[in-house]
């Protein structure tokens, strides 16, 4: 199959899953289908799962067809960096180490999108550019103009910056720590952050116009991240809820383990459970 038949299964089989991750959004879907997701995708990734102790190196050049299945796997996520770029592809397979960044899966990027909501011509602010897929995703949406996006590693900035120029895309790309968000570029209609924080940066809400939403992944204590919607008064407060379980790599300044109870996670004691006529609920104190 080519890469335009591995993208339409691709589509098909996330709008397959509970609930369809279109979600009914004609934009969305014109956006996957439009935007080409194997260029985004470095020619040496690995497979995030292990094979006798190794992360297996996909090579683009040695088995092509191998390496555009993977692309277009809907819920997997490519790796194309691993300890910040310590451990090199023309290394091989990999050992140990942390993923540090990748082309995240199609399904989750997708359902991403359709929470976040982004409005024709509204700005949005990226945390997180890594290959540049997503960026052309909400640039397809709201206009390569409007979007602003980080990357704290220069060189997969550069990289990203290279993959969307090829595509006739120029959204302003920030070389900085995306915890401080943008504020020359602010108010934003739209933050999106794809990489997990365990404590909500506070300059995010102070850069949303009100009413404006912040989606990102949120490190839980019930061993996986959750993707967290907020929505914003516009004076660096917001409120939200919790959607559904993800897992992605943290921010740089994030990556230590904090308290859970320091960040305000309630306790397990901190649960209860009643049992009636209208059946169980669970609620916190």
């Amino acid at each position: 199959m080519d890469a335009v038949s591995l993208r339409q299964a691709c589509a098909a089989a996330i709008d397959g899953y509970d609930g369809g991750y279109f979600h009914g959004c004609d934009w969305l879907r014109a956006a996957f289908m439009e935007v080409p997701r194997e260029h985004f995708v470095p020619d040496r990734v690995w497979w995030p799962n292990p094979q006798d102790g190794h992360y297996p190196l996909l090579d683009r050049t040695e088995r092509p067809r191998q390496w555009l299945k993977a692309v277009y796997r809907p819920l997997a996520a490519l790796i194309t960096q691993i300890d910040d770029g310590r451990v090199r592809p023309e290394d091989g397979p990999a050992t140990g180490g942390s993923f540090t960044s990748s082309i995240s899966c199609s399904a989750v990027i997708v359902d991403m999108l359709h929470h976040l909501g982004p409005q024709p011509y509204e700005k949005v602010l990226e945390i997180g550019t890594g290959s540049g897929y997503t960026t052309a995703l909400l640039a397809h949406r709201v206009g390569a103009g409007n979007v602003v996006t980080m990357e704290i590693d220069d060189g997969l900035a550069e990289r990203a910056a290279g993959n969307l120029t090829a595509l006739d895309l120029t959204p302003r790309t920030v070389v900085g720590d995306g915890e401080a968000g943008y504020a020359a570029a602010a108010p934003y209609d739209r933050i999106l952050s794809t990489a997990a924080v365990r404590d909500i940066p506070a300059a995010w809400p102070k850069q949303v116009r009100p009413g404006g939403v912040i989606v990102t992944p949120l490190d839980t204590p019930y061993a996986t991240d959750a993707l967290l919607k907020l929505v914003c008064d516009g004076h660096g407060n917001a409120t939200g809820h919790l959607i559904k379980a993800v897992s992605f790599m943290k921010t740089r300044a994030q990556r230590p383990r904090r308290s859970y109870e320091d960040l305000g996670w309630p306790g397990w004691t901190d649960h209860h459970v009643t049992i009636g006529p209208d059946g169980q609920h669970i609620r916190t104190t």
